[in-house]
């Protein structure tokens, strides 16, 4: 009786012991991340763009399917991403789906999904020595208080491998979900002024890069014309801007124009300028019969860099390292365009110890000029620069498409690393201290208070292609299916002139992924195959012979 009445108390124990530890358990909720590189652990940005969610927010993954090793990765750190997203709020609820699972509609669905902007995307599936296509799609859709936005899910990048497309993907998962999120849950709260009236590029040559920047920011034209009958509200206007970009402009400033971006910087305005001082660029070329001169471009702006600390020279530098044109090769009905390599293309190399330019492809510009750095107090990072094998060259010159079929002589390229990019900060002297003003304003500053400002040598890395009358995707030129690192390099230098640099730091984060080796995989298929299924067999059946060998002589004596 007694051992009965102690065996009732101990089960109660343990059920109310299991008990306790349940209601703990669903209270007090904890994931541990022991990888290395710190993958599964949400950045503090990517967690405060879902922190004010307090509605259902609904994710459609449809990377759903019988994947290669490598995809099937990509599905899943999608699936582990998100799932920390749900931890952390409880209003973030995803589904994974197939949308080509339904062969009988696979057709009509996918005209629907690219319809909406969800390009499918054609994988390389290698089984058995033999090579066969499949599509998959890879996109989300996010919803929030009836918006919608489209996520990729893929990184694309033309030449790489399987494996470097998912690694550089995953990376990116983050911060495509915490991009994504923002648009959905942050209202738009800074204004940029696109700057008109000095010649800038037009409207279709910048639409793509203005169609992203207005996804997270407003925008508007400011033209500086009404300097001359009104500088004083001109300059009153352009303070209600927190950013100015200044789009390739090819006609000279006025000192009053000068001196109301002046005063917007001592006001503490940031400024882009994608600026040069040569005249020069593609369509030249191709409307002269292949040949054209570069010529010297005074737009009245040395005095207002010089005195910031930076001088846009009138040269074009030559670079080794560079972009692919194309080219017609043939005549007549047999000419067929083909990429050339053009020395006037420069790709930049960024500066991987800022998070402007980390992790970043590399930047295209097209007859660019170069940047020196001048001693102020002003700090100075440089953003990019040419390569190794590059030169700098006076004008005017002579340009012609015959470059190409030149051997370039890497002797002469003997001036590297030009910068084409710098980052200035600080507190900046106004150009017209100590000089007379174009016109009075009572509030003239002559220090600004601290502030941002980039300058990049060459217009045309904003410009995107034009065909049929359509802007094309900026950094992405459609006859040679390249893909650059402009407008993720655009994207960085506006969050962080205007202080909005916490998706940067998303887009820094580095993820190391280990895969497996596909070729030495095919090539001792057999050998592991033998090792994983036919020795333990074998093992098993010899285990089984020995205890059957000495059970019987055990037993028979």
């Amino acid at each position: 009786m007694l051992k009965t009445k102690k065996n009732i108390i101990t089960i109660a124990i343990v059920l109310v012991a299991i008990i306790a530890a349940n209601v703990i358990s669903s209270k007090v909720y904890k994931r541990f991340d022991l990888t290395k590189d710190k993958r599964y652990t949400l950045s503090n940005e990517a967690l405060q763009t879902i922190e004010d969610v307090d509605s259902p927010l609904i994710i459609d993954v449809f990377l759903e399917g019988d994947f290669p090793t490598e995809f099937r990765r990509l599905r899943d750190e999608t699936q582990q991403l998100l799932e920390e997203f749900t931890v952390y709020n409880s209003n973030v609820n995803f589904e994974f789906m197939n949308p080509l699972a339904d062969e009988k509609n696979r057709n009509q669905i996918l005209q629907q999904l690219t319809q909406r902007g969800l390009q499918p995307f054609q994988i390389n599936i290698k089984e058995s020595g033999k090579t066969s296509q499949e599509l998959i799609i890879p996109w989300a859709l996010a919803s929030y208080n009836e918006q919608t936005v489209i996520i990729p899910l893929i990184k694309n990048k033309i030449g790489a491998t399987d494996q470097e497309l998912v690694n550089g993907s995953i990376q990116n998962l983050e911060y495509a979900f915490a991009e994504a999120f923002k648009k959905l849950v942050t209202p738009k709260q800074k204004k940029i002024a696109i700057l008109r009236g000095n010649g800038q590029l037009k409207d279709i040559y910048v639409a793509d890069f203005l169609k992203r920047l207005g996804e997270h920011y407003f925008l508007a034209p400011f033209t500086l014309d009404s300097v001359a009958s009104n500088p004083k509200k001109t300059l009153q206007d352009i303070r209600n801007y927190d950013l100015i970009i200044s789009a390739k402009p090819s006609e000279a400033f006025s000192e009053e124009e000068k001196y109301v971006l002046d005063q917007y910087t001592m006001n503490g305005g940031k400024s882009l300028w994608l600026t040069e001082s040569i005249v020069m660029d593609r369509d030249s070329l191709n409307n002269s019969a292949g040949t054209a001169v570069a010529i010297m471009k005074d737009l009245n702006l040395n005095d207002f860099f010089f005195k910031y600390g930076v001088r846009v020279n009138p040269v074009i530098v030559n670079d080794l390292y560079s972009a692919p044109i194309p080219l017609a090769i043939g005549e007549g009905n047999n000419a067929q365009f083909q990429p050339v390599q053009w020395p006037y293309s420069p790709l930049a190399a960024s500066n991987p110890n800022h998070p402007i330019t980390t992790n970043l492809d590399p930047v295209k510009f097209d007859f660019t000029s170069q940047i020196d750095t001048l001693k102020n107090t002003i700090d100075k990072t440089i953003l990019l620069r040419s390569s190794q094998l590059s030169k700098t060259q006076g004008v005017p010159r002579e340009i012609s498409l015959d470059v190409v079929t030149q051997e370039p002589n890497p002797e002469e390229y003997k001036e590297p690393n030009q910068t084409l990019a710098v980052l200035l900060e600080g507190e900046f002297s106004s150009v017209y201290d100590k000089r007379i003003k174009p016109f009075k304003i009572s509030d003239d500053k002559t220090k600004s208070i601290a502030t941002k400002m980039i300058v990049i040598a060459d217009g045309d890395v904003i410009k995107n292609e034009v065909i049929k009358n359509r802007p094309q995707e900026l950094g992405f030129e459609f006859l040679t299916k390249r893909k650059f690192g402009n407008k993720e390099f655009l994207e960085n230098a506006v969050n962080y002139l205007l202080n909005d640099d916490g998706l940067i730091n998303i887009r820094t984060k580095e993820v190391k992924l280990a895969f497996l080796d596909s070729e030495k995989i095919e090539d001792q298929k057999s050998k592991w195959q033998i090792v994983n299924i036919a020795l333990p067999l074998v093992i098993l059946g010899l285990f089984g012979f020995t205890f059957k060998y000495f059970r019987r002589k055990r037993y028979s004596k």
